[in-house]
């Protein structure tokens, strides 16, 4: 009796003050109940918070069509500033989950994502909607990438180090598929009038066909509401999850911090740059082919791959995986340039889907095996510090943990700007020199360095920080 009282956590409402993971009966007999539950209700809430940040990138392909005069490169703009708000935004995320707590944050985060989904169902039904309010929703998208941030670092804290690999992917990996279907259900949802009258009129385009440019927006709301709730009523706070700043911002000191911010940028960063980019490259290269059948496929294939790569990155290690994972990302790259429209070639169209597809793939498996890196990495040079010094090895596991939660957020944040630089180096490119070839090019010289970071420090015989 004595033992069932004691593996049953002292909670104050939502607060729950004593959470001990790495505890083998606390965890079989509570504590997986209470993680598994606070994921259930993560996940969807990170789905909605991807489909809102990247709205734009199935939207702005139809924005000609009822009117809205704006040029290519300002509708790159459009597909890119929600990864340059939301990156930025990442970073004070980062750290909101050990201020707040990881309920109050979900919940006041994910109903934060009305504010855009709402402006843009009205901002579409106005031709003379001028440019800068489309530009103000684009950065308020970022509210959505925001929300991976303080998601993956929450998540990170309610499960034992051995299972992390799991959660975090199947966090990430479920919630990126929020790219995917934001990329499915607008062009399906601006074919016809699915809240009927309530949400206004048909925008007719130069061909006579009726579209409900609204509906991109508003069919996130209700999802939005409930999600909301679930998080209020449903997850919990941990107490050993507080801390103030200071004790966060001892990872810019970290060297590893940055090293895998880096690394990140060329996993998560691809997949969001590309998920926002894909379909006006597909667009500005194949102009016969309707960009939308086709663009989610990609965002979906990435995101699934997560899961899979969170359970290799468990068998195989991490730092294996990301190693191996670069040098075919530059391989795939070659295939793009190999496939695109040249000179007199009109390029095949289901070969640069095929090298795009597996460029998906690849990042999906990096992001999770980057993130499996991180724990590892900062559990084992704090407790290496903590052992030189005869210091507290608990206390030293606890700070472990908030600084890899932190390292998480941080290198999320960084990575993310993917998403900005990405579908911008496109515009860029086409704009100088009337194709993508150069950005693409870009793209294997950065993945040459990540492959020359992880081999050194954490790949190698003899690597500083095997993982």
């Amino acid at each position: 009796m004595s033992a069932q009282v004691t593996n049953k956590p002292r909670s104050s409402g939502y607060l729950i003050e004593d959470w001990r993971p790495e505890d083998p009966d606390f965890w079989a007999q509570t504590g997986s109940r209470i993680a598994n539950r606070n994921l259930a209700i993560s996940i969807p809430a990170l789905l909605l918070a991807f489909a809102v940040w990247m709205m734009f990138s199935a939207v702005t392909v139809s924005l000609p069509k009822v009117g809205f005069n704006f040029t290519t490169d300002q509708l790159f703009w459009l597909t890119a500033l929600p990864g340059l708000s939301g990156a930025t935004l990442r970073i004070f995320y980062s750290f909101m989950v050990p201020i707040f707590g990881g309920r109050r944050w979900t919940a006041i985060s994910t109903a934060s994502l009305m504010i855009p989904a709402a402006w843009l169902g009205i901002a579409v039904q106005d031709p003379t909607t001028p440019y800068w309010q489309f530009v103000a929703i684009a950065i308020l998208c970022g509210l959505g990438g925001g929300n991976f941030a303080s998601s993956m670092s929450n998540i990170s804290f309610f499960y034992p180090k051995a299972k992390q690999g799991y959660a975090l992917g199947m966090n990430a990996g479920l919630g990126n598929l929020g790219v995917s279907v934001t990329q499915f259900v607008i062009p399906l949802v601006i074919s016809t009038a699915v809240f009927g009258a309530l949400a206004g009129g048909p925008q007719v385009t130069k061909d006579g066909e009726q579209l409900y440019l609204q509906n991109a927006g508003f069919i996130w709301l209700p999802f939005l509401v409930a999600c909301t709730l679930a998080a209020w009523f449903g997850m919990n706070d941990l107490a050993s999850a507080r801390s103030n700043f200071s004790d966060q911002a001892v990872i810019f000191r970290r060297k590893h911090n940055w090293l895998m911010c880096w690394l990140y940028i060329g996993t998560f960063g691809s997949f969001i740059g590309y998920s926002a980019g894909f379909p006006m490259l597909i667009k500005t290269q194949f102009p016969e082919v309707n960009a939308l059948t086709y663009a989610f496929l990609g965002p979906l294939v990435g995101a699934l791959a997560r899961p899979v790569g969170g359970w290799m990155s468990d068998k195989l290690g991490g730092a294996f995986l990301t190693f191996w994972v670069f040098v075919l990302m530059v391989a795939a790259v070659f295939g793009v340039l190999y496939f695109l429209p040249s000179g007199a070639s009109g390029g095949n169209f289901f070969g640069f889907m095929a090298m795009f597809m597996l460029l998906f793939i690849l990042t999906g498996i990096g992001n999770a095996s980057t993130f499996r890196m991180i724990p590892i990495i900062f559990r084992n040079q704090i407790e290496r510090e903590a052992a030189a010094k005869g210091g507290d090895l608990k206390q030293a596991a606890r700070q472990a943990g908030i600084e890899s939660a932190a390292v998480i957020g941080f290198s999320s944040a960084i990575g993310a700007y993917g998403g900005f630089f990405i579908p911008k180096s496109y515009g860029t490119s086409i704009a100088m020199t009337g194709g993508p070839e150069a950005a693409l090019y870009g793209f294997i010289a950065f993945y040459v360095t990540c492959i020359a970071i992880t081999w050194w420090w954490y790949f190698r015989k003899g690597a500083e920080a095997p993982c």
